[in-house]
């Protein structure tokens, strides 16, 4: 039960978004311009980030919601997405994305746990400027929308099907295009 009179029927941080729509819209734009906007690193990687930032905070709905978003856009789909977000040192990814994913799990606790030595790790296996900038941002950003979502106690389905329709209409029409409640209860 949330801990605040929520929409019926929206499920993690859609419930607060329908609450307070003037908050929804910048979270949204943020959330497409991290994730979708022009990026060196693909919209896939970039959910992967975020799915694994999700897991580490354990939020659920985020992980399972971002997980499905990386699925639907990564080839190795959910598979890889599981073996990333359990363990990034054993998953069968390239050394920059790892070395992106050792900064996001640093900066989920505190920024400032990010050390030098984990840059100039990061630019030995490819990563540009942007590539980091971009891991750090969007790890930051999660660990609000985990905090957002997970803080209000919000409702959190079961049912993977929910985040597989979640994750083709995200793919398909960005983040700034939200679900109406006909959408989220008949899919």
């Amino acid at each position: 039960m949330p801990h605040i009179d929520l929409p019926a029927g929206h499920p993690g941080i859609l419930g607060p978004m329908a609450f307070r729509p003037e908050t929804a819209g910048p979270l949204n734009e943020l959330a497409e311009v991290l994730l979708r906007g022009p990026s060196p690193l693909s919209p896939g990687e970039r959910e992967l980030i975020a799915a694994y930032v999700s897991r580490l905070n354990r939020c659920t709905f985020c992980h399972r919601s971002h997980a499905a978003f990386a699925a639907h856009q990564l080839d190795g789909g959910a598979e890889l997405v599981d073996a990333v977000t359990c363990d990034p040192d054993t998953a069968p990814i390239g050394e920059k994305l790892r070395a992106l994913l050792r900064i996001a799990a640093k900066v989920v606790p505190a920024g400032r746990n990010v050390t030098g030595d984990d840059i100039a790790a990061a630019r030995a296996a490819g990563a540009t400027d942007v590539e980091i900038h971009d891991t750090v941002l969007i790890a930051a950003a999660f660990c609000m929308y985990n905090r957002y979502v997970d803080g209000l106690d919000t409702w959190v389905p079961d049912d993977q099907e929910a985040y597989e329709l979640a994750a083709r209409r995200t793919v398909e029409r960005g983040y700034r295009a939200m679900p109406t409640p006909a959408e989220l209860l008949d899919g």
